[in-house]
């Protein structure tokens, strides 16, 4: 099904291309082009997803999402903070009351290799320690050699997961 989605995309290059060269030509004011940098900032994950973080180095990455307007008075803060799910905890902790979400990765982030009862602990310990929002990773060699299935149904049962969320999100209401 997946492969029938992609062979039937169509894109209409010719749409896209007058639609990028109005974009690129037209001029915007002083004050425009501020408020879009705002809000591409406020859209921006600041990540640290390295096997050598530490619990200093998240404290310290919290910190200067909280604290990027210090220096430069009117600047929104970032939208999120991305840590592995051991550091959920102490990234909810140090963000409280900030308005700044916590993302995390799962399912054996970055290859996606390992077992699908590994990553439904990887997700739940995520969800568990209070993460916003969880980007998984697919089997990408199972993906490649066309396995389609294989990727639906563990997608499938990590989002079931969500069910999880949901509810936690409910109760905290």
């Amino acid at each position: 099904m997946l492969m029938e989605m992609i062979n039937v995309t169509k894109v209409d290059k010719v749409g896209i291309e007058d639609r990028i060269t109005r974009i690129t030509k037209r001029s915007l004011k002083k004050e425009a082009k501020m408020e879009g940098l705002k809000m591409a900032l406020n859209m921006v994950d600041l990540t640290t997803l390295e096997g050598m973080d530490t619990n200093n180095k998240v404290k310290q990455m919290c910190y200067k999402a909280m604290h990027l307007h210090d220096e430069y008075p009117g600047l929104p803060t970032v939208a999120a903070v991305c840590v592995y799910p051991n550091f959920v905890k102490l990234a909810v902790d140090s963000l409280k009351g900030s308005g700044v979400k916590v993302a995390s990765v799962s399912t054996a982030f970055p290859s996606g290799h390992s077992t699908l009862d590994i990553k439904i602990t990887d997700t739940k310990l995520a969800v568990d320690s209070g993460a916003d929002e969880v980007d998984m990773v697919i089997s990408r060699g199972k993906f490649h050699s066309g396995e389609f299935n294989f990727v639906h149904d563990e997608i499938a049962a990590i989002k079931s997961l969500e069910k999880l969320i949901e509810a936690k999100f409910d109760e905290e209401s």
